[in-house]
């Protein structure tokens, strides 16, 4: 079975995992479905979730999409080549509870091929994320270890290399550097070489996915319950629109979509249900809302290398 076989069974067998535990931790919403065809070729499965009993808003999508390389990916994605092929997960929940950190995850496998249809360009990408809005320490470090734990055994120096990665990438430069949330691990174009073949790519990509659940829903159970005030909502939509911002001005993953047809209630399926752009809001000195502030300022080393 080639290799883009193979991936495109494993994503939606892990779509179908996740799925199935963020079902069981909210205990009330279930996933609908959207299966979907892209007119240049391809489509995908969107799953979304909304008003459960954890999930405000939230989902888990698969896409297997193709095409010609066209000249708007070459001038402003700098892809070439003739055709291409993606296939992905993308997810993103946001809780209701303000105490439950939202979350991104995403893993991808991508080809670009010459005219004669052979393979003149293969990568792989992915990583995920925290987005908490009050900061519980022992929450990064579990969700931090889990992330690392699934890297090590490929090798010990990748989760401080891709870590630094995200605290780089998930960044809003317009806001002083401010990053959206307490980061994670992020890479891209990890390409087949001599020290690391299309095989060792792709299991260290499943080790990758397979980490989630184990990362993600200890935290929620832990959290899902914590009482809650309008004060804490408000401050979790100021925080939201932080993610709005970056969403939409420097995620390569949103342009990706939008400058490939993609389908775009699936892309902006990432957007929370309802934020707040307040002018010039500065949370109270001392409070646990300005400590998360002043660690999205200068990002923290959650585990030791």
């Amino acid at each position: 079975m080639a290799l883009k076989e193979q991936w495109i069974s494993y994503i939606h067998g892990l779509q179908d995992e996740i799925c199935r535990a963020l079902e069981a931790v909210d205990g009330q919403a279930r996933f609908r479905e959207d299966q979907w065809e892209r007119g240049e070729g391809g489509g995908g499965k969107t799953r979304v979730i909304a008003n459960g009993a954890v999930f405000e808003k939230g989902g888990v999508n698969t896409s297997v999409v193709y095409g010609a390389v066209t000249d708007v990916m070459r001038s402003q994605l700098k892809i070439e080549g003739h055709t291409w092929f993606a296939c992905g997960l993308s997810l993103v929940i946001h809780p209701l509870n303000p105490f439950v950190p939202t979350v991104h995850a995403n893993w991808r496998y991508f080809e670009l091929y010459d005219k004669e249809g052979c393979i003149a360009d293969q990568w792989f990408g992915g990583g995920a994320d925290l987005t908490p809005y009050y900061l519980f320490d022992e929450d990064a470090i579990h969700f931090h270890g889990a992330l690392k734990q699934a890297m090590d055994p490929f090798d010990p120096a990748l989760y401080p290399r891709y870590k630094e990665q995200c605290d780089q990438y998930f960044v809003n430069t317009h806001r002083e550097q401010e990053t959206r949330g307490i980061g994670g691990v992020f890479y891209d174009h990890l390409r087949p070489d001599a020290a690391r073949d299309a095989d060792w790519l792709f299991r260290f990509q499943q080790a990758n996915g397979n980490a989630f659940v184990r990362a993600y829903i200890p935290i929620v159970e832990r959290r899902k319950d914590t009482p809650w005030n309008e004060q804490h909502k408000y401050w979790q939509e100021i925080r939201r629109g932080r993610y709005v911002e970056f969403n939409l001005i420097h995620d390569r993953g949103t342009i990706f979509g939008l400058k490939t047809n993609g389908r775009t209630e699936s892309i902006l399926m990432s957007l929370p249900p309802t934020v707040r752009f307040d002018y010039d809001h500065r949370p109270a000195a001392g409070s646990e809302e300005e400590r998360l502030l002043q660690v999205c300022r200068q990002p923290r080393t959650w585990i030791a290398s």
